[in-house]
């Protein structure tokens, strides 16, 4: 499964030569992120709601080519693995055909109120299952 979320880049977002900031993609991830949560049929309040937390064990990004103010991008966002305390998600920011950066995020999963791992397959196995159906082949 792919989620594509588009996003204008915003004036604030850029540096003083007017190109989008290299910590602004990790938030972009995040949007793609929360797009493609969404699209397995729950929102990340939901998926919190339900004591499940994906905090952020690791980000890599690579910028490929300079996005500036107004330019119109689209994120792909797909999920690369899935395993019982941990998913990873791969990105890339695309404007038309050209890639522009990628980049993934690896998280864990978490129990919400002591924020300790927890095996998501057996905590809430129908979850695991729609991440699993979601990864990208």
């Amino acid at each position: 499964m792919k989620c594509e979320s588009k996003i204008v880049a915003r004036y604030a977002e850029t540096d003083q030569m007017g190109i989008v900031h290299h910590s602004v993609y990790p938030i972009w991830f995040e949007v793609g992120r929360t797009d493609f949560i969404k699209l397995t049929g729950m929102s990340y309040t939901e998926l919190e709601e339900s004591g499940v937390m994906l905090p952020l064990a690791s980000l890599e990004c690579k910028y490929i080519l300079p996005i500036k103010y107004e330019d119109e991008v689209i994120i792909e966002t797909t999920i690369v693995s899935v395993k019982a305390a941990k998913i990873e998600f791969h990105y890339r920011v695309l404007r038309g055909n050209q890639v522009c950066s990628e980049g993934g995020t690896v998280h864990a999963f978490v129990y919400s109120k002591t924020f300790r791992p927890i095996n998501i397959k057996k905590i809430n196995p129908s979850l695991y299952e729609k991440f699993c159906a979601a990864v990208a082949k």
